[in-house]
């Protein structure tokens, strides 16, 4: 594993592609342009046998040699955002030193300097493996000079993070006003709650007061007890999923309740039913939630602020039978 830092101070934690599956990928795009030049050479070849002058001969040549070799790398990491037929294969991503996507240049950058330096025929040994070698991330003289690092991405399906209601919020709840929520930040929100144990602690705390933030400031009313961000992110996308459950059950075919084989009737469960215990953990204790306890002081929208609360050391109002998913 290796950290990146991005434009926001917020450190990544990121597995880095080291030189065998990368030489691997390399390998695949060589055959795929290998195979490709085969086809253009096979077609030209009548043309550049018999029509063609030398001049005009190697011209061709050269501008089919530039167009695969160049074009095939540049085109394809641009268009993916850092992938070419061989990454994807490997689950490989071309990135910038930040975390974000690459562009146009980048790829640029990275395929001239793979072409001409790293891997150049001039070169008795290959500067980009030796520097690949010497590099803790790993990089090539492309991507030094490019700033980009190539990780993996391929990793086992995500699971879906436990979304629950406390029990003395599901009135509050209920009133939420969401339709200024957009899936866009819905979807940010659920993924960082998946992820909420790979991330580094200060990291877990800022994205976290980050996206309560910004949801709250689409959401109204405020929650009338001080929750900590993940507590109240789960808290609005398990009610987000009751409602769009309610409305495909309105929709389309109702769920039908069931008999087991044992004379036991079974139905779907309840969207804000409580969850087991989090497998993501809990932070340690502390007198108060980490991070800054939801809502803010001054929360977006002129939203008013109940009177401070006494809260346990996991953020809730007081203690009870809710689930410790979040501290």
């Amino acid at each position: 594993m290796s950290q990146l830092v991005t434009g926001e101070a917020v450190v990544l934690q990121v597995r880095i592609a080291r030189m065998p599956t990368r030489a691997l990928a390399c390998a695949i795009d060589v055959v795929i342009q290998g195979i490709v030049l085969a086809i253009l050479f096979t077609t030209l070849f009548g043309f550049l046998l018999t029509s063609a002058s030398d001049a005009l001969r190697g011209a061709i040549i050269f501008f089919v040699l530039l167009l695969v070799l160049v074009g095939y790398r540049v085109v394809m990491e641009t268009l993916t955002r850092g992938r070419t037929l061989g990454k994807l294969m490997l689950g490989l991503k071309v990135v910038r030193d930040d975390g974000s996507s690459i562009r146009f240049r980048h790829a640029l950058v990275r395929t001239l300097l793979w072409l001409f330096v790293d891997f150049a025929p001039w070169f008795a040994a290959s500067p980009g493996i030796v520097t690949s070698l010497m590099n803790k991330q790993g990089k090539r003289i492309g991507d030094l000079v490019a700033g980009t690092v190539v990780i993996r991405e391929r990793h086992q399906p995500m699971a879906s993070p436990p979304l629950f209601v406390p029990a003395h919020l599901v009135q509050w709840a209920h009133s939420l006003e969401l339709s200024r929520l957009s899936d866009e930040l819905a979807n940010t929100a659920r993924e960082y709650l998946a992820r909420y144990t790979e991330l580094e602690p200060g990291a877990r705390i800022a994205l976290g007061d980050a996206l309560a933030f910004r949801v709250g400031g689409v959401t109204a009313p405020a929650p009338p007890v001080q929750l900590s961000s993940p507590a109240f992110l789960s808290a609005v996308l398990a009610e987000r999923r009751r409602r769009e459950l309610d409305r495909l059950a309105t929709q389309g075919p109702r769920f039908v309740a069931y008999t087991g084989p044992f004379g036991t009737a079974y139905a779907p469960p309840s969207p804000t039913a409580y969850a087991p215990p989090s497998p993501y953990g809990a932070l340690p204790p502390q007198p108060v939630p980490q991070g800054l306890p939801y809502p803010p002081q001054q929360p977006a929208r002129g939203v008013p602020v109940s009177a401070p609360t006494k809260v346990n050391a996991q953020g809730w109002h007081a203690p009870g039978s809710e689930p410790d998913q979040w501290s």
